[in-house]
């Protein structure tokens, strides 16, 4: 199950689980979609691996199956992405 983190890695900005400007790699690197197509690429600069569009947990679903509280941010390894 996907753990939905909360956050943009690189600007931090909240990404609840319902949003559609969440992105992730396989690994579940979170990013928005700001920082995706403008800094990155849309390439994450922790694997590599393409960011795409990430799914949207339903409302009904969030009671038995929360979202990730932990967050991720990283903002050095935005300001050293190198787009392709």
């Amino acid at each position: 199950m996907l753990q939905m983190r909360p956050g943009c890695e690189c600007c931090d900005t909240d990404l609840p689980p319902d949003s559609d400007r969440a992105r992730i790699c396989t690994f579940e690197c979170t990013f928005c979609a700001d920082c995706a197509q403008t800094k990155l690429a849309n390439t994450c600069p922790n694997c590599g691996g393409e960011l795409v569009a990430r799914p949207r947990r339903p409302l009904s679903k969030l009671g038995k199956y929360p979202a990730s509280t932990e967050r991720v941010f990283k903002p050095q390894g935005c300001a050293t992405a190198t787009p392709a």
